[in-house]
């Protein structure tokens, strides 16, 4: 990512960036549709700020910890 450019912060509950990092890391971005090639490269520019940026505890989860997060952010979902 450029320095230079304009940068937003996004604050995750853990259980959120652990799910979202699995799902980003098993999925093959060629297979999800897009309606503009940007929003690959969103998706593929996230999964790299979440492995430079987010704590080992999130890149390095174990099957359990992705299960129980999984879990934890479906609870209460309404739908």
């Amino acid at each position: 990512m450029e320095d230079d450019l304009p940068t937003v912060t996004v604050r995750l509950w853990r259980a959120d960036a652990i799910v979202l990092f699995d799902w980003l890391m098993s999925t093959d971005l060629d297979s999800v549709p897009v309606t503009h090639p940007a929003q690959k490269q969103a998706l593929a520019d996230l999964l790299s700020r979440l492995e430079w940026a987010a704590d080992t505890d999130v890149t390095g989860s174990t099957t359990e910890e992705i299960a129980a997060a999984q879990q934890e952010v479906a609870r209460d979902m309404g739908w």
